[in-house]
């Protein structure tokens, strides 16, 4: 009888523990898609998924922006799961097409449809060929699987797949400017478009929310709002005298390189223009652009931002912030906190490997006195586990952190999305000189309002 041979097997290399993600620091990535294609006039944004995809963001969109939003679905189910969505994705453009008569429709795709690896391009030629005969709109596509990015990526994606499928070939000059002005609010886009009409230049802003997702009462619904970058001029980008992309955390490749690499427009890229400082570089790149100096307007509204931080000083003045939210967000509140005085102690967004790090050391060298501990890729329970040791006098970010600011009983001021628990979220100001303004008076009189609360006299003079 032989003997049996026993064979060790090296053990494996220990891993870490995984552990779940309880409270995500950050959105559904093709939101941000969807986010970005509502900027574009007459289009309509389409998820190529599961309907509970397009409730959801549908959700989220309306409650910060009150506005009503529609957002097309594939409406894929179990079946479509097993043998594809092909047939849905071209039913549900021709419903489309259908019911709101698009020039454009901007077509994401979603976890499930990336899991089960849809050809999305190969699907939308073969709809092309077979509804060739029909006044076909512009169809954009985006690959934005939430597993593997935010609803920023969904919209710097969104924006580099509109700039890349609609200006394919150069166009005479323009004499244009192109601004890529990131994920901000719709009173920042409505400031970006009346500081260049004050320099003198047209410029192409894209995406363009302002009234897409803020606009007027109407007496009749409206199926798609009035607004957005025309088509026309995004077919022209590749004819600007150059292109301004706003932020320091942004993809490798973007709108801006893709100009620039494709068809020598010159790109610049700074960072969100919050505060004196970074909004000093905004202006700055536009007067080396236009050739123009800046209006006397905006030296009136430096002049004030740098009086009130005299002003309001001692009420900020060595106060401590966590703040959190989108990237470029981050790194524009640690640049302008530092100017003021405020000393952010925590620093985090649910993005990865965007170079948060670096970019809140850039902005606030030489100015914060303490270096901001910086967090990406988290989770809100377990950043709020290591904020509350670090004993912090403000939280500065969206709603969903509110239920932190309450357990700590410290006060909070609202940037970014989602505000849910406020009113006017898609008004709140937060760019160049004047968004400093409005953001330091919030900044100094929720400080104000804290005081005055918790004191047992009740000051009526502060």
């Amino acid at each position: 009888m032989s003997k049996s041979v026993i064979k060790t097997v090296p053990r494996a290399a220990a891993r870490p523990n995984y552990v779940s993600t309880t409270n995500a620091c950050k959105l559904c990535t093709p939101l941000g898609a969807a986010l970005a294609f509502r900027g574009v006039e007459g289009a309509i944004p389409f998820l190529h998924g599961s309907q509970g995809c397009a409730t959801y963001m549908r959700r989220y969109i309306i409650s910060h922006f009150r506005e009503p939003v529609d957002i097309a679905s594939s409406a894929l189910g179990e079946k479509n799961a097993i043998y594809g969505g092909g047939p849905n994705l071209k039913k549900g453009v021709l419903n489309v097409m259908k019911k709101y008569e698009p020039t454009l429709v901007g077509v994401a795709t979603t976890c499930l449809t990336e899991t089960i690896g849809d050809d999305v391009p190969m699907i939308l030629h073969e709809f092309r060929k077979e509804f060739g005969d029909l006044d076909l709109p512009d169809i954009v596509h985006v690959s934005t699987p939430s597993y593997s990015g935010t609803h920023t990526d969904g919209w710097h994606g969104a924006v580099r797949s509109l700039v890349e499928q609609l200006c394919v070939e150069k166009t005479a000059d323009t004499g244009r400017v192109n601004i890529l002005p990131n994920m901000v609010s719709c009173e920042d886009i409505r400031h970006l478009k009346d500081i260049c009409r004050d320099f003198g230049v047209q410029a192409t802003i894209l995406p363009d929310i302002s009234e897409t997702l803020d606009g007027p009462a109407l007496e009749d619904y409206v199926k798609i709002p009035s607004g957005g970058t025309p088509i026309a001029e995004i077919r022209e980008m590749s004819g600007a005298r150059a292109t301004i992309e706003l932020g320091r955390c942004l993809p490798a490749r973007t709108g801006g390189v893709s100009l620039e690499a494709s068809f020598g427009v010159a790109n610049h890229r700074i960072g969100l223009p919050m505060g004196l400082r970074e909004s000093d570089r905004f202006f700055e790149t536009l007067e080396a652009v236009t050739g123009k100096p800046m209006p006397r307007r905006y030296e009136l509204e430096r002049g004030r931002l740098v009086d009130a931080l005299v002003d309001g000083h001692k009420y900020v003045f060595g106060k401590r912030a966590v703040v959190y939210g989108e990237e470029d967000l981050v790194a524009g509140l640690c640049a302008f906190l530092a100017e003021i005085g405020v000393d952010v102690v925590l620093a985090g967004t649910g993005s990865r490997g965007r170079g948060l790090e670096r970019a809140v050391a850039e902005v606030t060298a030489g100015v914060a006195r303490v270096a901001p501990q910086v967090r990406e890729g988290v989770d809100f329970h377990d950043m709020a586990a290591e904020a509350e040791a670090l004993a912090p006098d403000l939280l500065i970010g969206h709603s969903k952190g509110y239920t932190y600011a309450r357990g700590w009983n410290i006060p909070m001021v609202r940037v970014g999305f989602p505000i849910h628990d406020r009113f006017g979220g898609q008004r709140r100001l937060h760019l160049g000189y004047k968004g400093a303004l409005e953001l330091f008076d919030r900044i100094v009189n929720t400080v104000m309002e804290k005081k005055q609360t918790d004191s047992d006299v009740g000051y009526g003079y502060l």
